[in-house]
C-alpha cells in the first residue's frame, strides 16, 4: 500500500493511484487500435471510435465521482450533495458505455448525413458493432490496472482478516497499519486479467461475438459475491440491504443476458466485417493473378 504521493512535481503529488489508472487508460487505447489494425478497420473507423472513446473515457470518470457522491448523499443528506473525488467504477462504465453510444449514435445519424466536412463524413468501413466484441476486453485490461491503484492507494479493501490471504492495504487503518485485510482489489485484478485473457483467446481464435454479453455476466456474477467481502464505505442505493454495486451488479447480469439476444437478432445485422472482406480481397487478388500466370 502506498497512498501518500511517489514524488512529487513542484507542488503536486503524484500517486500510484493515478499512475495505475494512467497505464490503464494507455493500454486500453493501444489494445483497441492493434485490434482495429489487426481486423482491418480503416482510418476513418479507427481514429473515430478511438476519438469518441476519449469522450466516453472522460464523461465515464466524471459519471463514477458523480454516482459515488450520489450514494454518499443517500446515505447521510444531513452531509449534502458534494463531488468529493470518490469513485464507483459501476457507475464510470454506466457514464462511459452511454455517452459513448450516444456520441456515436449523434455521430453516425445526425452529424455524417448532414455535414459537407469531408473529415466529418462517414467513410468508415466498420461500424461499433464490429468494435463490441473486442471492446470489453480492453475495458478489462483498464480496469484491472485500476485495481492495482486501489491496491496502492488504500481503498476498495475487504474485511479485516487473520487468515493467509490478509494484507495490510487499507489506508483508513493508517499507512503503517499493521491491521490485515481482504485485499479485495488484488483478488479482482486477477478475475479481470484472466476475463480479459479468456474474451481474448474467443475473440482472435474463434470470432466470438458475444464477449460483451459474457464480460456483463462474468463481472456482474464477480461483482454481486466479492461485494460481501469488502470492508471499505460505499454508500447506500434506495435503502436497499444490497450495496449499489450488487444492485447494479444484477442489472448488469440481467444486461448480459439480454445481450445474447440483442447480438444475434440486431447487432449481427449492421456488422460489416472489414477482416473478412480484406481476405476476401486478398483471395481474389491472389485467383486473377494465378489465372494471368496461366
Amino acid at each position: 500500500m502506498h497512498p501518500e504521493p511517489l514524488f512529487k512535481i513542484g507542488s503536486v503529488g503524484v500517486y500510484a493511484y493515478g499512475l495505475c489508472m494512467a497505464a490503464g487508460i494507455v493500454l486500453c487505447f493501444l489494445f483497441l487500435m492493434f485490434t482495429m489494425s489487426k481486423m482491418k478497420f480503416n482510418n476513418d473507423a479507427s481514429d473515430k471510435i478511438i476519438f469518441i472513446g476519449f469522450f466516453g473515457t472522460a464523461f465515464g470518470i466524471f459519471a463514477a465521482m458523480l454516482f459515488q457522491s450520489l450514494y454518499n448523499f443517500i446515505e447521510n443528506p444531513s452531509a449534502g450533495f458534494r463531488l468529493n473525488g470518490g469513485m464507483t467504477f459501476l457507475g464510470g462504465l454506466i457514464g462511459g458505455v452511454v455517452s459513448f453510444v450516444g456520441i456515436y449514435l449523434l455521430y453516425i445519424y445526425v452529424i455524417a448525413p448532414r455535414t459537407k466536412i469531408k473529415m466529418l463524413q462517414n467513410n468508415m468501413n466498420a461500424t461499433l458493432t464490429d468494435a463490441l466484441p473486442f471492446i470489453p476486453i480492453a475495458i478489462c485490461i483498464a480496469h484491472a490496472f485500476g485495481r492495482l491503484g486501489c491496491f496502492f492507494g488504500g481503498c476498495c479493501y475487504g474485511l479485516p482478516t487473520d487468515s493467509w490471504v490478509g494484507l495490510a492495504c487499507s489506508a483508513p487503518y493508517g499507512v503503517h497499519s499493521e491491521q490485515l485485510v481482504i485485499p479485495t482489489q488484488l483478488f479482482e485484478m486477477f478475475f479481470l486479467l484472466i476475463l480479459a485473457a479468456v474474451m481474448a483467446l474467443l475473440y482472435f481464435k474463434f470470432r466470438f461475438n458475444y464477449n460483451f454479453a459474457l464480460y456483463l455476466f462474468a463481472y456482474g456474477v464477480w461483482r454481486f459475491f466479492i461485494e460481501f467481502v469488502r470492508g471499505d464505505e460505499r454508500g447506500e442505493f434506495i435503502g436497499s440491504a444490497l450495496s449499489p454495486s450488487q444492485i447494479w451488479s444484477l442489472v448488469m447480469v440481467a444486461a448480459g443476458v439480454g445481450y445474447v439476444f440483442l447480438q444475434m437478432y440486431v447487432f449481427s445485422k449492421f456488422m460489416k466485417h472489414p477482416e473478412l472482406k480484406s481476405a476476401e480481397a486478398k483471395a481474389e487478388t491472389a485467383e486473377e493473378v494465378g489465372n494471368a500466370e496461366n
